[in-house]
């Protein structure tokens, strides 16, 4: 495998891992609330079972679905990947982390699900391999109506938000912190991740014999 190519799957496939750890960290912290898009996977699971991963995947392969519809074009691979990972992750650490119970243990995790969350999107956005349904959904929005990207990102937020507490999942000051901080931690990690993935890059193909490199 080329050297860019491999690390670039090892930092998507490394996102999607901390960005699902990340998730299930902030719903065990849930008394002070959860993410917009997870009140609403709560809030389904709640009401019809299955797991809140799982919900998190129907939802992305609705969106994704969707929006190859109105684009008239397949989604990378990574899109697909991404859907289906996320979600895997989400399960895999709600039954790895145990319950917390206390306050002040869930004000902890809950506040570190928000770095995690933030670092897992701008390490597996940085090697371009594909974006999230959500993302998606967010530019097809920005580019049809002409609103700014935070415009359309907040109304499609407080939206999911709404629905999803009419279900019953939890809302709360949390839900309101992680959608002004999750962004801002994003914008440092990406710059980090892509420099990163960079150095490494160039490094290892500076080790390679001249065949070898790409």
């Amino acid at each position: 495998m080329k050297v860019s190519m491999y690390y670039r799957w090892l930092f998507f496939l490394l996102g999607m891992m901390l960005l699902g750890l990340g998730i299930s960290m902030t719903i065990k912290g849930d008394r002070l609330g959860i993410g917009p898009w997870d009140v609403l996977h709560v809030g389904l699971y709640q009401n019809f079972g299955l797991t809140i991963g799982s919900w998190s995947i129907i939802a992305g392969f609705t969106l994704i679905s969707t929006t190859s519809l109105v684009r008239r074009k397949w989604p990378k691979f990574g899109t697909w990947l991404n859907m289906l990972l996320v979600g895997l992750f989400i399960d895999l650490f709600n039954f790895l982390i145990p319950d917390i119970h206390s306050l002040a243990g869930q004000i902890l995790i809950f506040t570190a699900g928000i770095v995690v969350m933030g670092y897992g999107v701008g390490v597996y956005v940085a090697p371009k391999m594909g974006a999230g349904p959500r993302d998606d959904l967010m530019l097809i929005l920005v580019q049809t109506t002409g609103f700014s990207v935070s415009t359309v990102r907040t109304s499609i937020e407080v939206a999911v938000a709404l629905l999803g507490w009419m279900l019953g999942g939890p809302v709360g000051i949390g839900t309101i912190v992680i959608a002004l901080l999750v962004g801002r931690v994003v914008q440092v990690s990406l710059v980090q991740s892509e420099n990163l993935l960079k150095r490494l890059i160039l490094k290892h193909q500076a080790e390679l014999p001249p065949i070898l490199k790409i």
